[in-house]
């Protein structure tokens, strides 16, 4: 029986590499693209040696040779919002508006060709600044479509918008699955993202940056816990057409967080704030009722055990 293919575009980023290493777990060939804007060699040079893994130095936007795979993760885009890391879809706004609208027609494309099946990772940042909490999937979102963060919002929405057009037009097998707020080893350092500044802020003992007043929530999901709902949005039955999800709802305030992460670390560091950025969320918490039906999927690891192991990742950096 042949070996089945995995094109995971995105491959080398954070949650994309530990993606990538559960496939290879599962008997799966895996072909990981990504152009390295936002991911890093680093997170998949432990794969090079294993004979069912592929790297391709590569931006989905361009063309590439048809892989001719089973199953499609598009992953690839920066996610960053802090203008401060060199990381961020902030620096690089048209880049990320390209891979989420030229990059998923071409994997769309590729898909259609060979009958994958495919799964468009989105973001809860579809939501924007929500009016309802927590969010559902049928929630249009609270979105400003021209202001900074809208390059990742509105592509976002845009790669959405054409996956459904390829479910409807040519009955391609495809998801989106709505990623929240996720965190664990292999995060960058520079990422700018909360959980990574804090920790790195924290275990220096430098001041823990904390934007706005930091009644402004976030609900964070450990890194093992997505990659296990991604890979049941893509094989379970029931997930073809279908939007979900995928995060934790255990809401914390970034203020809480600050102080949970000084205290996890025993930090000596003091909470400083600084100006909010413009259209930064107010509430974030998914509602994951439609996930724990279909895929029978919820987090299982603690926002305390999970930091804990981030913590101890970013010790040994």
């Amino acid at each position: 029986m042949m070996m089945k293919t995995a094109l995971v575009c995105g491959g080398a980023g954070f949650i994309g590499s530990h993606l990538v290493k559960k496939l290879l777990n599962q008997n799966l060939r895996v072909v990981c693209v990504d152009n390295l804007i936002s991911g890093d060699r680093r997170n998949i040079t432990d794969l090079f040696a294993n004979p069912s893994f592929r790297f391709v130095e590569k931006n989905i936007v361009d063309k590439f040779e048809d892989e001719k795979p089973d199953f499609i993760f598009h992953l690839a885009s920066p996610a960053s919002p802090n203008k401060k890391s060199p990381r961020s879809y902030i620096n690089f706004p048209v880049e990320t508006l390209l891979a989420n609208s030229s990059g998923t027609y071409n994997l769309l494309e590729i898909a259609k060709k060979n009958k994958s099946k495919f799964l468009y990772a989105s973001s809860s940042e579809v939501y924007g600044d929500p009016q309802i909490s927590p969010q559902k999937e049928d929630y249009f979102g609270n979105v400003n479509p021209t202001g900074i963060r809208s390059v990742y919002d509105e592509g976002k929405r845009f790669g959405e918008a054409i996956t459904m057009a390829y479910f409807r037009k040519y009955s391609l097998d495809c998801r989106i699955v709505r990623i929240f707020n996720t965190y664990g080893p292999k995060m960058l350092w520079d990422d700018g993202r909360v959980v990574s500044n804090f920790i790195n802020q924290a275990i220096q003992n430098a001041a823990i940056t904390v934007y706005g007043d930091g009644q402004q929530t976030r609900s964070i999901c450990y890194i093992d816990d997505m990659v296990e709902g991604l890979l049941k949005a893509m094989f379970s039955d029931g997930s073809r057409g279908e939007v979900i999800n995928l995060g934790n709802p255990d809401e914390k305030t970034i203020f809480g967080l600050a102080n949970l992460i000084k205290k996890l670390t025993n930090s000596k560091s003091e909470i400083v704030f600084e100006p909010l950025p413009e259209d930064d969320p107010k509430v974030r918490k998914p509602d994951i009722e439609k996930a724990k039906k279909l895929l029978s999927w919820e987090p299982k690891v603690s926002i305390d055990q999970g930091l804990l192991k981030t913590i101890k990742y970013f010790r040994a950096l």
